[in-house]
Parts: structure tokens; sequence; C-alpha cells
């Protein structure tokens, strides 16, 4: 018997643009199935997320906006026509079946390796390593020391995020979010531990977020921002050479506040993780603590269940809530909760392969495992 009455998650969700028939959101997730040398998106990629379909908004893997931001292998971009072309198959499936979905678009950064860039360094505020792994076709390989950009060069990434909002556009997609998270370039940009700059994108707080409002000043001009949403993770510790100081709190303070200004789709937030549960600086519950400071919708992700996610919306401290592996596992997830039955356990072997739909869009569905019995 459906439990739909009883779960917030399940309630439709009205504001601005939104307009979701409920509050799970697909969070946005790498799965490296674009194996091909333009890296297009395919038919198996319209599938997969044709299949997951009936969240309320599904957010689409990181797609590079440049072949510049690239780092990782098998990723589908969304720079070039043939890209474009490749997108229209993944939002028509998807919009065929009733969803909505937008575009994450994304520059890694330092995260990135020479192998991408037939040899030369990859770029980012200032030439720090991060000491972590890129994910390349040879296997993961060790970071190296990026190339600190030049002014000119960061200008020219702000086109590239206004042209590939406007590719987004054309490819179907019914909004985009701006990836400013998880330790890639604006990340980087943001933190003092990967930002030493003493110009106009370094140093104070201000300067170290402007790039992330120069691309949403102008993105605005190829999309309306009421279909444009910025995800952060504020939090985030000793991962992908990323780590939380005295200023990192205020600095995330500064660009939740300010975006209040900028009438988005919504605000992606990601949660604590436990490591930094004993730092004295670090914020420890990030819906908590952002909820009165955001006045738009706000996405909240990071390991939740379908309890705490209903609980999380109860409480109010999120309108959204984001599911990234249960979602991998359980194409209908929606209807799983709505039934409280069951989930597929993910094979996480299968997460960033080249498996093709092994372990991609053979997830069996509830009625599929009801029937098989």
């Amino acid at each position: 018997m459906s439990q739909i009455e009883n779960q917030p998650l399940l309630q439709p969700y009205q504001k601005g643009a939104l307009h979701l028939n409920n509050r799970l959101v697909m969070a946005p997730m790498t799965r490296s199935r674009s194996n091909n040398p333009e890296n297009v998106p395919n038919e198996l990629n319209a599938e997969y997320y044709a299949q997951r379909a009936s969240a309320g908004l599904i957010i689409s893997e990181g797609t590079p906006v440049s072949p510049q931001g690239v780092g990782y292998i098998n990723i589908p971009g969304i720079y070039s026509a043939a890209q474009v072309e490749g997108w229209k198959t993944v939002t028509s499936a998807v919009h065929s079946k009733g969803g909505k979905i937008y575009a994450q678009l994304w520059h890694v950064g330092r995260m990135s390796h020479p192998d991408f860039h037939n040899g030369e360094l990859p770029v980012a505020p200032s030439a720090i390593n991060p000491n972590d792994q890129a994910f390349t076709a040879e296997g993961f390989k060790p970071t190296v020391t990026p190339r600190a950009l030049e002014v000119e060069e960061i200008k020219g990434i702000v086109e590239d995020f206004r042209n590939a909002a406007a590719n987004a556009v054309k490819a179907g997609f019914d909004g985009v979010e701006i990836h400013s998270s998880n330790g890639y370039l604006f990340h980087q940009f943001f933190n003092r531990c990967s930002n030493q700059r003493t110009d106009a994108y370094g140093g104070t707080i201000e300067n170290r977020a402007r790039l992330l409002f120069e691309v949403l000043d102008a993105v605005k001009e190829v999309i309306d921002l009421s279909r444009v949403g910025v995800r952060l993770n504020p939090s985030m510790h000793e991962q992908f050479g990323i780590t939380v100081d005295e200023e990192t709190a205020p600095t995330f303070e500064y660009i939740v506040k300010r975006l209040n200004d900028y009438n988005l789709a919504y605000l992606h937030l990601t949660e604590a993780s436990p490591k930094v549960a004993e730092l004295p600086y670090a914020i420890k519950e990030v819906a908590k603590h952002f909820r009165p400071l955001y006045h738009g919708t706000l996405i909240i992700n990071g390991g939740f269940t379908q309890e705490t996610g209903n609980k999380v919306l109860e409480d109010g401290l999120a309108d959204l809530v984001a599911y990234g592996r249960p979602f991998i596992a359980n194409p209908d997830l929606v209807e799983r909760f709505a039934e409280n039955a069951e989930l597929n356990a993910p094979d996480y072997n299968t997460f960033y392969s080249n498996t093709g739909a092994v372990g991609y869009t053979d997830y069996p569905t509830l009625a599929q495992t009801v029937e098989a019995r």
C-alpha cells in the first residue's frame, strides 16, 4: 500500500521555475560511460537517465565546459556540436518519461592530469599540487603541480561557462547547475590552501569568490537565473587537496548570502562528513547552518536515507534532498520509497568503468524483482 501521503519526500514542489512531482533529486554522479573519442553522450546514457526520470529533478553527471576542464576518462562534455546533439538524445528520453533534468557544468581545474592535455599542465588558481589521484586512461596517476591561470585565461573560462550554458539550452536541458564544489576549480579559488593569488582573484574573501559571480553574471545572458543552480561543499576537508581553515566558514557565508541577490533555481549543499567533527572552525551541520542565511530553494545531500531525508524536510532545513548511490542502484527509487520497499545494493566495482550496461542500466526495478520471484 502506498505511503505517499505520509512522506514529505514524495510531495510535489513548486517554487519559481521548479515544478517538481516530488522532492527527491538525483544527485550528479560521474559514471564514465561516454567512452568514445569525442566524449559524446550516447544511447546508453539516455537509457540510464530515462530509467530514473521519476525523480523530481535529475542533475546530470558533471559535464566539462571545455577540453581544459576535463579530468576523468569517458565523461560527456558540453562544448562541441556533437556533444550537444548527444545530450539532446538524453534530454528527450527523460522528457518522454515526464522527467526534469539539469546539466551540471564542470571544470576540474588542478584535479586533472597532463594525459588529458597533450602533456600540458592542468590549470588552477595557484601552482599547488593537490597531492591526490587523477583517473586517466591508464588508471589512477598522481596529480601534478598545475600551472597558475593568467587573468586573461580566467576571462576565457567565464566565456566557456557562458557557452556551455547556451549549449545546455540548445540540448534541451531544463536548467543548469554550476559545479562550484568538491575540490574542483571554483572550490580551488575559494580556499586559501589552493589559492595564493595576489591579484583580483586572490587574497580577500570577496576576491576568492569573484569567479563564481562573474560566471553567474555571464550565464544569465543565455539562460534565466531562475533555471540555474549552484552547488557548494562548505565543510569538505582533506579531499582533493582541500582543507578547512578559520576563513572557510566566513567565505561560504559570504557566498551564500550574496547568492540571495541572484534569484537562482536552488542552492545545492553537501552535509559535513564525520572527519570535521573535531575541527573547531568547521561547520558541522551544513543545512542547519545555512538555512537561515539562504532565502531560496535549498537542496541538501550527503548520505541521506529515506528516513533521514523525510526528517530533514519535516524539520524545515531543506526543500529537496539529493540522493546519489541509491539512485545508481535503484532506477525506481521514488516508487520504492512510496512502497517502503527494500532497495537494491549498489555494485561499487562498476561505478566508474567500461562495463557498459553492467552496473549502469541493468539494476532491476521493484516490479521486475517481484515478477522474478
